[in-house]
């Protein structure tokens, strides 16, 4: 047997981190909400028990919250984030093939490993190492592909006797867990596929494994014919341990309040540029195409509707706030149109290049290298004391622009300010 692949996926993450620094969260119901405070994005099993479905907007549940008192939070990213890294670094500690495929799931190689035992010895540690060392719970779905790791974890998380731990690869169980797992569950397939295969038949992940080849592959593309290979251990897909380069940078948010006030407008722009350009330098890229969105909300069709774009393209690729917030206010005022009332906007950043290869300048070449020393020096800075410790005056770091976080819990792991504090008697 080839080498397997585990796929280790953090359970209902945002919300283990908020009891990763409250222990009277434990084994009670809790949810997160998006932007806004809008909608359900994570629940605990408690509140899954509860009835409280993914996407639920608050309002619609908030009887449900009140009558069984679950704890409600706002999305707190800068915590979740931090946790996260912490996690994929930890996952390194057993194999350097660890493809980070989202902030709470990852794939990494058991390379060496071939018997089920130990394979399944291997998932178990690795479990208990992560949730003694880190405290978060995981879940553990191992296979000889990527598609059926993934199909090993979804089954982990229901099934109480493989207790977050399940091995397919070199597994006598692969039939049956296949033949137990809906074609609408299998990682790939989606909705559309899933309503087609089953008008053919195909009901079951077995079902789609044993299906004609050739069939799959004329009614699916070469997308279909990769996952039902899969299915079957045949690798198709690899892990990426190196993450793709960036085609673009976006930051946009959704209003905490309507903007009605073309100055407003322009501080939430300047906020979003600045963070989006931080963005560029931290993953040492440089950006010439700057694009300024901007829209009132739609669902309000009592309000006049308006919505807009603009693109410019720079001269010279930059990465510095000072040069691509000059494009962005400018973008803001030629779209911006009085009388509305603005639910979102933001800003995207194209045609990224390696900001250490940048072509020279043929004039102003000395004063660009000065903003680049000092643009370093502020993020020095405010990594070491908090986003916004410095700021251009453009780009204020409050206002009713702001998105809504009534309930968000401190960000105990990367604010000074906001530190677990702990007191004796």
């Amino acid at each position: 047997m080839a080498s397997a692949i585990a796929l280790i996926d953090a359970n209902s993450f945002y919300c283990s981190c908020e009891r990763l620094f409250d222990a009277r969260l434990h084994n009670k119901p809790v949810v997160v909400l998006s932007n806004n405070d809008g909608c359900v994005i994570a629940r605990t099993n408690e509140a899954k028990a509860l009835g409280i479905t993914m996407g639920a907007p608050l309002f619609q549940v908030q009887d449900v919250i009140d009558r069984h008192n679950v704890s409600v939070f706002s999305s707190n990213y800068a915590l979740y984030g931090d946790i996260s890294n912490r996690l994929m670094e930890l996952l390194h500690e057993f194999t350097p093939e660890v493809e980070i495929y989202s902030i709470d799931e990852a794939f990494i190689s058991l390379d060496g490993i071939t018997t089920h035992r130990e394979l399944d010895a291997c998932g178990r540690d690795i479990k208990r190492k992560v949730e003694n060392w880190l405290g978060i719970p995981v879940s553990v779905g191992i296979g000889e592909t990527k598609v059926l790791a993934k199909l090993a974890n979804k089954l982990a998380k229901k099934s109480d006797k493989a207790e977050g731990v399940l091995t397919l690869a070199d597994s006598v169980y692969w039939e049956r867990a296949l033949g137990r797992t809906a074609i609408e569950d299998v990682w790939g397939i989606g909705r559309r596929r899933a309503k087609f295969l089953q008008s053919r038949g195909v009901n079951t992940a077995l079902d789609f494994a044993r299906a004609d080849h050739g069939w799959v592959r004329r009614a699916l593309t070469v997308v279909g014919a990769r996952i039902q290979a899969e299915l079957n251990g045949v690798r198709c897909l690899e892990l990426e341990t190196q993450p793709a380069a960036r085609k673009s940078v976006t930051c946009s948010r959704s209003f905490g309040a309507a903007i009605e006030t073309l100055s407003e407008m322009k501080e939430a722009v300047a906020s979003f540029m600045t963070k989006a350009a931080e963005k560029l330098r931290k993953d040492n890229l440089a950006a010439s195409v700057v694009t300024v969105f901007l829209h009132t909300n739609r669902f309000r069709q009592d309000e006049s509707q308006y919505s807009n774009a603009v693109t410019h393209e720079l001269l010279y690729h930059t990465n510095t706030d000072d040069e691509l917030l000059k494009v962005a206010l400018a973008a803001t005022e030629s779209i911006y149109r009085p009388g509305y009332r603005y639910q979102k906007a933001g800003v995207m950043l194209n045609h990224l290049v390696p900001s250490d290869h940048l072509t020279l300048r043929m004039f102003g070449q000395d004063v660009w290298e000065k903003r680049r020393k000092v643009t370093t020096a502020v993020d020095i800075i405010n990594r070491k004391y908090g986003r916004g410790t410095i700021h251009l005056g453009e780009a204020h770091t409050s206002g009713k622009w702001q998105t809504r976080a009534e309930m968000r819990s401190r960000r105990y792991s990367t604010d000074w300010r906001e530190l677990m504090s702990a007191s004796a008697r």
